[in-house]
């Protein structure tokens, strides 16, 4: 029997998260949006099955705006949502995606009660929890709701190391935590070249601290520049790419390390709330958290940003 992913939320970045799915044939794919959509879900499930024979996949793809036809789903992706505008931050978001998400998990359990749950929704930290809080009244284990965050974030890091070390994006390994907004913590001693931390590269004199620095701050700012340059919108490949690497993790159990937005329960010191930290991503979804060893430094950011994402919280309604 083929595995079953819903994408709830058919405009760039689910559309294009159901693009990079099918063409890894990971399993069927249902787009899914809001009946005021009427059948644009329809339109787009049925371009990308007319692209299938060109490239090679026999992925079946539904588009519609009835929960039913989620009905049984593995993995459900909740991109639903409204955008960040240039000069709007994540936290602006909250009191309108928080309707939105809490329909839509009243829904998943609905329909979906086995599925595990990515959530790409903004401001994602605060986003997730709310599912979690909804999904899990109705029995769904924390380790079934995750957050996509630190996967996107370290593929921008990465992306400037490649660029800044002109070497390939293979050789490179990002390690970004904490909330996924402005107080992001790309932990620099844990990211390598070819294995090689970017600390040692700088005492190596292959660059210098100022442009590890700058990695760091274009990583924090990585989604805004992409928001400030398309002027509408904000980004979705890459986003969409980063979502498709989790969704195979699970699906293939690959028990595949990457930094996540997941509930803390005493990790980090932390409580009760969904925040970026390593984990191990497999059938069961969220199978580990990882916890390393941070310096006081290291643990100041994190704080930093947990205290953000805290404040992004409070603007929740109960």
């Amino acid at each position: 029997m083929r595995n079953k992913i819903t994408i709830v939320g058919a405009g760039f970045v689910g559309a294009t998260t159901a693009h990079w799915l099918a063409s890894r044939e990971l399993g069927d794919i249902v787009l899914l949006d809001i009946p005021q959509t009427d059948t644009m879900p329809k339109g787009k499930a049925l371009d990308l099955m007319e692209a299938g024979p060109v490239l090679g996949y026999d992925t079946r793809v539904t588009g519609t705006t009835d929960y039913a036809d989620t009905a049984n789903s593995d993995v459900v992706v909740v991109t639903a949502g409204m955008a960040r505008k240039p000069g709007m931050t994540r936290e602006d978001l909250v009191g309108i995606n928080q309707k939105i998400i809490t329909d839509v998990a009243n829904n998943i359990a609905n329909h979906a009660p086995n599925a595990i749950v990515i959530v790409v929704t903004n401001p994602l930290d605060t986003m997730t929890y709310m599912a979690y809080k909804i999904l899990s009244a109705k029995g769904f284990p924390s380790n079934r709701v995750v957050g996509q965050a630190g996967v996107l974030d370290s593929a921008r890091m990465r992306t400037f190391m490649a660029m800044e070390f002109n070497c390939s994006v293979d050789n490179t390994h990002a390690f970004v935590l904490g909330g996924h907004g402005d107080e992001m913590v790309p932990l620099v001693r844990y990211s390598t070249i070819a294995g090689i931390p970017l600390p040692d590269l700088v005492k190596m004199g292959w660059t210098t601290q100022e442009r590890i620095d700058a990695i760091v701050q274009r990583t924090r700012s990585g989604g805004a520049e992409i928001v400030n340059l398309l002027k509408t919108g904000s980004a979705y490949y890459a986003p969409g790419a980063s979502v498709a690497e989790m969704v195979e993790a699970i699906l293939k159990d690959k028990k595949l390390i990457r930094p996540c937005a997941a509930l803390l329960e005493g990790q980090y010191g932390l409580s009760d709330m969904y925040f970026g930290v390593p984990v191990v991503l497999g059938r069961n979804g969220v199978e580990k958290i990882i916890e390393v060893e941070l310096n006081e430094a290291e643990a100041a950011m994190m704080k930093k940003s947990a205290d953000l994402v805290r404040g992004s919280m409070s603007a929740l309604k109960f």
